[in-house]
């Protein structure tokens, strides 16, 4: 039984946040943050939008696309760091909201990562025959945990949530091979404690040199070479990191995603974001190779290959 993606969803906030925006409250400028991060603006949930409410958003349009109803979900895994509270988790709150009574529900905190640690592990409960349907969401509201005085941070992040629905797919296709890692030794290196503090220095080494990797060891796990990829989703953090991932891959450009000039870096929800918008966009078709490549905090990261289609 091979595990993959049967339904998708998004929910971007309707508050748009521009560089030139941010000219106005603090020492940046457009073309400082454009140069370096390849970000134009970044949408920002207002005060009445919880975590969970986005989550929801995204959740009921994931189901909508999958065909199947709430009560028909077997588990919810929820990718993030910035819940509404510590506990009950987003997880649990969603159960409530969407109808979802024979699902199991719990969070997961992987940062940036989150997303590929939820896919993998609904992969793991399908292909068993434990579980049928298992809806993934990444989400975040980092703007509550971000620094406004802080040019270095202020700049990056952005409010969101993508959702998928993970179950059984026909032959060939789905979740083909994957990679989870961590080094906590790099923690210090990007970690909330009142606010994100970052080490942008050593996050954009690491990155650079895991995303590469982590792609070409997936395609490897799978049998496949650089020249199967149709198209590459990395996690929308800074455009010179993900450009660094694509020539890894000796990809043009056209054939990766490219969304954080639109909404900044989501954290756990920027891979579903982007795969919702590339899907509608026509860029992903069926039977496609896909991957999809994420680092966060931790530090952590993940990637999948992917054939699309149900």
């Amino acid at each position: 039984m091979n595990a993959g993606f049967i339904g998708i969803g998004r929910y971007t906030p309707e508050k748009i946040v521009t560089n030139a925006d941010l000219e106005k409250v603090m020492d940046t400028s457009d073309e400082w943050i454009r140069t370096r991060t390849g970000i134009e603006e970044r949408r920002i949930a207002d005060e009445s939008i919880n975590t969970s409410d986005m989550a929801f958003f995204a959740a009921e349009k994931a189901l909508i696309d999958s065909g199947i109803s709430a009560d028909e979900l077997d588990m919810i895994l929820v990718a993030t760091v910035t819940p509404d509270q510590p506990f009950p988790s987003i997880a649990c709150m969603l159960q409530e909201k969407l109808g979802a009574t024979k699902a199991a529900a719990m969070d997961i905190s992987a940062a940036c990562a989150g997303f590929m640690y939820g896919v993998v592990t609904a992969k793991q409960f399908i292909e068993t025959g434990a579980y049928k349907n298992v809806l993934v969401i990444g989400v975040e509201k980092l703007s509550k945990v971000t620094d406004w005085n802080d040019r270095n941070t202020a700049v990056l992040f952005g409010d969101g949530a993508g959702a998928a629905v993970i179950g059984p797919v026909s032959e060939g296709r789905g979740i083909l091979s994957f990679e989870l890692g961590a080094d906590g030794t790099g923690g210090k290196h990007l970690y909330q404690d009142e606010y994100i503090i970052m080490n942008g220095r050593e996050v954009f080494k690491f990155a650079v040199r895991q995303m590469g990797e982590s792609s070409l060891n997936v395609l490897e796990k799978a049998g496949l070479s650089k020249e199967d990829v149709d198209f590459l989703i990395p996690h929308q953090a800074n455009i010179r990191i993900m450009e660094a991932s694509r020539e890894r891959l000796d990809l043009p450009v056209e054939k990766m995603s490219k969304t954080v000039h639109k909404y900044g870096n989501t954290s756990a929800a920027s891979i579903p974001i982007s795969l919702v918008e590339e899907v509608e966009a026509g860029k992903i078709k069926d039977d496609d190779l896909i991957v999809m490549v994420g680092f966060g905090g931790g530090l952590t990261w993940g990637a999948i290959a992917l054939r699309w289609g149900r």
